[in-house]
């Protein structure tokens, strides 16, 4: 039985210094047959390309032409690509021995999975989970994500306390095997979202199409997380808050819609004036920047979300947290996965 052709696919912009960090550990640990590694350039104006062509002249690169950002830049990428997976790669992230036949293999064990991500570590303190993800992705039921492993900004130790194989809501784009034929059913990512959110976007889609997203704990990859922005860059603040609210409007079910996106604008403001009051102006802005830009964007929303009803109806899944993980934190002072989910 032939093995199944799999694409690692790291899209790279003026990353040259994380690619000679990280790259060689994809390139020890992934010799599997029928595995290939891809490096899809944003018009970088680094020398990364002149170091890739010069170190690694075995290695594909497709060169986009511009910076098309995350999500279009994957896009354009993997319609250019065949195979039956696709391993979409941070250029941060190290990876380690036999990462890559756990998520393939739960695949290929069952057609109903999508898409698979591994256990993601930080790569600056290997016993913990990293915020990108940790050990699988969820969202509560006003649409803040957190994962087992990482709540809001708090991460648990790895204690393996997660090492079980399960779905989960969404998997990370940071490190994630996605079945092509699937990925491209479900009409690839939103490029509209640039960049951040558009992980959990595809994945909702493609539950709502009745397949699953699934944890494996067997793989393992180390992330640096913060390589392109950091976390509180007010660029990346702005599409986070943006990019939620789209998430929101194009997938929530009609039942649940004007009651969630109400509230959620309304802890947004409380979220923008608590960083005016840490001194973060720039942040201020940023969220009502975000608010301002999904205001212009409803004409083309609305058209987004009767799209994405031809291909399936949007629904309530049972990874979405009942109650609000803003209330368990704060309020409750509940900072583990297993706390916030009693």
């Amino acid at each position: 039985m032939n093995s199944p052709k799999v694409a690692i696919v790291i899209l790279n912009w003026n990353g040259k210094k994380l690619l000679k960090q990280y790259l060689p550990s994809v390139i020890e640990n992934s010799q599997d047959e029928g595995v290939e590694i891809i490096i899809a350039d944003n018009n970088s104006d680094d020398d990364s390309i002149t170091f890739l062509e010069s170190n690694y002249p075995q290695l594909k690169i497709i060169h986009l032409g511009e910076n098309h950002g995350f999500a279009k830049g994957y896009n354009l990428a993997l319609k250019n690509i065949e195979a039956d997976y696709y391993i979409l790669l941070n250029s941060d992230v190290e990876v380690t021995p036999d990462w890559i036949s756990p998520l393939i293999q739960a695949m290929e064990e069952d057609d109903s999975v999508a898409a698979v991500q591994p256990k993601v570590l930080s790569w600056n303190k290997k016993d913990e989970f990293e915020y990108a993800g940790a050990a699988g992705g969820f969202i509560d039921k006003l649409g803040f994500p957190f994962c087992r492993g990482r709540i809001l900004n708090v991460m648990e130790k790895d204690e393996g306390q997660f090492d079980q194989v399960c779905n989960i809501f969404w998997a990370t784009g940071a490190c994630m095997a996605v079945r092509a034929s699937y990925f491209h059913k479900a009409g690839g990512f939103d490029s509209d979202f640039w960049a951040h959110m558009e992980e959990i976007d595809i994945c909702w889609r493609l539950k709502n199409m009745g397949f699953q997203i699934r944890y494996t704990p067997f793989s393992k990859v180390y992330h640096l997380g913060g390589g392109t922005l950091s976390y509180d860059n007010p660029k990346k603040l702005f599409l986070n808050f943006r990019n939620s609210l789209w998430l929101l409007y194009k997938n929530l079910p009609r039942r649940k819609f004007y009651k969630v996106i109400v509230v959620r604008m309304l802890l947004d403001g409380a979220a923008a004036f608590k960083l005016l009051s840490e001194g973060n102006t720039k942040g201020f802005f940023s969220v009502f920047q975000a608010h301002a830009a999904f205001y212009r964007s409803h004409k083309k929303l609305r058209k987004k979300r009767i799209q994405l009803k031809k291909i399936a109806t949007p629904q309530w899944h049972d990874e979405i947290l009942v109650k609000s993980i803003i209330w368990k934190f704060y309020l409750e002072r509940k900072r583990t996965f297993r706390e916030v989910n009693k």
